[in-house]
């Protein structure tokens, strides 16, 4: 943390299933502050690419956005859950898939979240098993080539544009045609 920012007091809430806290700052100026941090910990998206290069896709209705999104299959990283581990539980919870994983790097939820999510690879993916979601998830599993993938991460119509771009990146794959 800024040494410059000083934390003087945490106050914890929740808001359904997502925690948050109430943190109290000195500022820089000498001010105090109140900022509602929010969030898990850690979260995990996977673009999973299939031998015939198709990127497999979960439809999802999102609460925020009002909205069925086509979206990486992914979740949270359960506490002293490996990211790799998490990765592949919700792969296979999800979509029925598997495949061979790479963890290729992280971002930040937002400013004011303590999420930390994760963006992992699964080559040569294929279906294993039928999908197995949990309490309160409904998904349908689709695919898309690469070319419509790149078109819906540019069109932003999904809530892990971010680790899109990271996992595209990595495979060198971001301007093929």
């Amino acid at each position: 943390m800024d040494s410059t920012w000083q934390l003087l007091s945490r106050r914890p809430g929740s808001a359904g299933y997502l925690p948050i806290e109430t943190q109290t700052f000195r500022l820089p100026d000498g001010s105090e502050s109140d900022w509602d941090v929010y969030g898990r910990d850690a979260s995990v998206g996977v673009l999973a690419l299939t031998e015939a290069r198709e990127v497999v896709l979960v439809r999802q209705f999102r609460p925020g956005p009002g909205a069925l999104l086509d979206e990486l299959p992914g979740g949270y990283v359960e506490a002293g859950e490996e990211v790799l581990v998490a990765a592949a539980r919700e792969l296979r919870e999800e979509t029925g898939y598997a495949g061979e994983l790479e963890l290729i790097g992280a971002s930040w939820l937002s400013a004011t979240s303590r999420t930390r999510r994760f963006a992992v690879v699964a080559s040569n993916a294929r279906v294993v098993g039928p999908p197995t979601p949990g309490p309160g998830e409904f998904c349908e599993v689709l695919t898309c080539s690469l070319e419509e993938f790149r078109r819906h991460l540019r069109g932003g119509a999904l809530t892990d544009v971010d680790l899109g771009y990271l996992a595209l990146d990595h495979l060198g794959l971001l301007g093929e045609g």
